[in-house]
């Protein structure tokens, strides 16, 4: 099972798309979603809709973090390819998903999404649906409150 709500958050390092080392401590308002594989159907969905809601997350002060087990090269392509703006963590070896006992199934991890502040786990999205998915997490930190959007 994941980290559950009220949990602590772990702190994480892992690069990016750029090959850039990316520590998270998750003082911030933060959404961390664990995606099975870039390039692949409901992935790209899942993807695309956090960039399309990028501009909203950013406006409610939510940074936003994919993680799957591809690595910095994968994540790169998928990135230019699909136009993403937010960073893409790589985590070939699952320490990360190991870190928020994300399951992972043939290699790959769980779609499991965290939203995050404080240093803890605020909520858990299990065997999400991909789309509308970005949308749904946004509108449960406003209603939760964890977040406000500006007038």
């Amino acid at each position: 099972m994941p980290l559950a709500a009220g949990d602590d958050a772990p702190t994480v390092t892992a690069p990016n798309q750029d090959g850039e080392a990316v520590t998270l401590a998750f003082e911030e308002p933060t959404v961390l979603y664990f995606y099975p594989k870039d390039d692949t159907p409901g992935c790209t969905i899942e993807a695309t809709q956090f960039q399309r809601e990028r501009e909203t997350y950013r406006d409610a002060g939510v940074d936003v973090y994919g993680v799957s087990t591809d690595d910095v090269e994968s994540h790169r392509s998928f990135c230019d390819s699909e136009g993403l703006e937010f960073d893409l963590l790589a985590d070939p070896d699952a320490a990360i998903a190991e870190a928020f006992d994300v399951e992972l199934r043939d290699g790959v991890t769980a779609r499991t999404t965290f939203l995050l502040a404080d240093g803890n786990v605020t909520a858990v999205y299990e065997d999400v649906d991909p789309d509308g998915h970005a949308r749904d997490v946004l509108l449960d930190a406003l209603e939760d409150g964890l977040v406000t959007l500006p007038e």
